[in-house]
């Protein structure tokens, strides 16, 4: 895989500010670009949009670099020199950038042209402004250059593991693949040898994150709040809904979506004629038949997507045409390259990247299809002016992602020409999202609990995971495996590297669900929608943009029932086929 080269990539923003050639890891020639900024003076209206403009490619470029690196980084975390460009970047030029960033916010916030700037299209911006501006902390600068350190070393902890398997070592996402096995033997051990590996290196993780909490609730006290959980929802400027909110969901989630998940998993025991599900028993076809094989070339997942993409919409199809010709695609899993998948926006060139752990699964073509709909998002948004409107609130992004997994069952015939496993590839879609659901319940609920208790022990905190497993979890049997199961989080990367960020998930998949149903009804009127709220980026609220793409920002109880009485009968018309 050659590394993600920017000079490769179309320019179709020219630079007006920065130098077109500087190394931006040198912040001696950084500095004064911020210097700049800080000292020029603004007499006009015009003045003051030409500052902001300027300011926002210095961002975007800064941001760029930083996204580069930290995409090679995840591609090879076993290379010494890539680790170290990364983390020098994070020191010499993240770090001393955030109190000159700060500098320029307040100059802003202070100009007495800003009164006068439009309140229609900078109302949004001010209020992020003015939240930036009340939580900034210049002792806490040094505190999140550390955290993003000890997030690296979970990275490259996690990148690192693998198991040796049916003759070869393997990486933990590839023992994936066994545990979809009919052979139950086989996708025990394959369970119990990635779990074991994980178990091993249980200290470390608890070490991790224990480092990792004590900056956390040092950098909320330092900020004025009374726990690190009431400081991110401010600094994630959820000012459209609140901790009570997400309480709620935890309840609908074990009230009304739990008990769907032990519907689901009882008629599975049933078919597999089994008194107790395992661990192991949870990704197997329950009726015996082998596991889908979409694909075995990592070519074949990409043409298939492709082809699936521009059935949902021609456009989508082009952009990801577009996105294979620069090599904006990292796709297939290795030694040394970090777990999971993600897509992330070039902010210079507004180019999309997607990287992620493919083994041939069904699974794999989901992921991809999901960070394909980031993809779609950041390009149809990508000609929004205003830099800091480019970028929607993470409670749409997922609902552009979850989206396009959803728009696209009608089409799994492109990996799958039997009617009858492309059946089977969206009912195990669907029954995943509501076994999901729950899981997000736990680990936002989890995040809570270890936030407002800040001195609480390792004990306590397995015991609080138990406990919120046996009131969201399924019906699976975890006798005599209940060490591995209070180590469970270990494996959610959201919980070491971007706390908080994950109810988004649950949020979007409501959202997500409802575009669902508009695609279902109308398939062009449905995908016209969806478009429109992409096109809004982040330069409206979370409601406006919600109800932009013809859906409703709600995860009440309310709303939650009748989408689960729909995807409930789709699961029943699908099994029936």
């Amino acid at each position: 895989m050659a590394l993600l080269n920017p000079q490769t990539l179309p320019h179709e923003f020219p630079r007006k500010f920065v130098p077109a050639k500087m190394d931006l890891g040198d912040w001696a020639s950084v500095e004064p670009l911020f210097n700049e900024l800080q000292n020029r003076k603004i007499t006009s209206t015009a003045d003051l949009e030409k500052w902001l403009k300027d300011l926002g490619e210095l961002e975007d470029v800064l941001d760029e670099e930083g996204s580069i690196r930290y995409v090679r980084m995840t591609c090879k975390t076993d290379d010494p020199e890539i680790e170290k460009k990364f983390l020098e970047y994070l020191e010499h030029i993240s770090e001393p950038s955030k109190p000159k960033s700060f500098a320029l916010l307040k100059k802003y916030w202070d100009c007495p042209f800003r009164s006068s700037l439009s309140k229609e299209d900078y109302t949004l911006f001010n209020r992020s402004v003015e939240n930036q501006l009340a939580l900034y902390r210049e002792e806490n600068i040094p505190l999140e250059t550390e955290l993003e350190k000890l997030s690296q070393q979970y990275q490259k902890l996690s990148g690192s593991m693998t198991v040796h398997y049916d003759g070869r070592e393997q990486t933990l996402q590839q023992m994936g693949r066994y545990l979809e096995s009919t052979d139950r033997k086989v996708r025990e051990e394959a369970w119990s040898l990635t779990a074991e590996r994980r178990l091993k290196e249980k200290n470390t993780f608890e070490d991790l994150f224990d480092q990792m909490l004590k900056l956390r609730v040092q950098m909320a006290k330092n900020a004025g709040f009374d726990n690190y959980r009431d400081y991110m929802f401010r600094r994630k400027e959820r000012f459209d809904y609140g901790p009570k909110d997400c309480e709620a969901f935890h309840e609908s989630a074990e009230k009304t979506i739990r008990p769907l998940v032990i519907k689901i998993q009882q008629k599975r025991a049933k078919k597999m004629g089994l008194s107790r599900l395992k661990p192991w028993d949870m990704s197997v076809d329950p009726d015996g038949l082998p596991p889908l094989k979409p694909f075995e070339k990592t070519e074949k997942l990409v043409s298939g997507c492709g082809n699936i993409l521009a059935k949902v919409d021609p456009k989508f199809g082009d952009i990801f045409k577009q996105m294979k010709e620069l090599e904006l695609l990292d796709l297939e899993s290795r030694v040394g390259k970090a777990p999971g998948g993600y897509n992330t926006t070039l902010s210079e060139t507004r180019l999309p990247f997607i990287f992620m752990n493919s083994v041939g699964l069904d699974h794999d073509v989901r992921t991809l299809l999901h960070e394909s709909g980031h993809a779609m998002h950041g390009f149809i948004s990508r000609t929004i002016p205003f830099s800091s409107y480019r970028h929607s609130p993470m409670e749409f992004c997922e609902v552009a992602s979850m989206s396009m997994e959803l728009m696209a069952h009608p089409f799994m015939g492109e990996f799958y020409t039997n009617p009858k496993e492309a059946a089977r590839s969206a009912i195990r879609h669907l029954e995943d999202i509501i076994v999901l659901l729950p899981w997000i319940a736990t680990v936002d609920a989890f995040q809570h609990w270890l936030y407002t208790h800040p001195n609480h022990t390792r004990e306590e905190r397995s015991a609080c995971w138990l406990d919120l497993r046996k009131h969201l979890g399924g019906i699976e049997d975890w006798t005599g495996l209940e060490e591995i199961q209070s180590s469970l989080w270990h494996r959610q990367l959201h919980i070491f590297e971007v706390p908080f960020y994950y109810i988004e998930y649950g949020i979007a998949q409501l959202g997500a669900l409802q575009v669902w149903k508009n695609f279902r009804k109308n398939q062009k009127e449905g995908v016209r929608l969806y478009k429109q709220g992409l096109a809004v980026g982040g330069s409206q609220t979370l409601p406006k943009i919600f109800e932009s793409a013809g859906i409703h920002f709600d995860f009440s109880l309310k709303m939650i029932e009748p989408l689960m009485a729909e995807v409930e009968s789709e699961l029943g018309r699908l099994e029936s086929l």
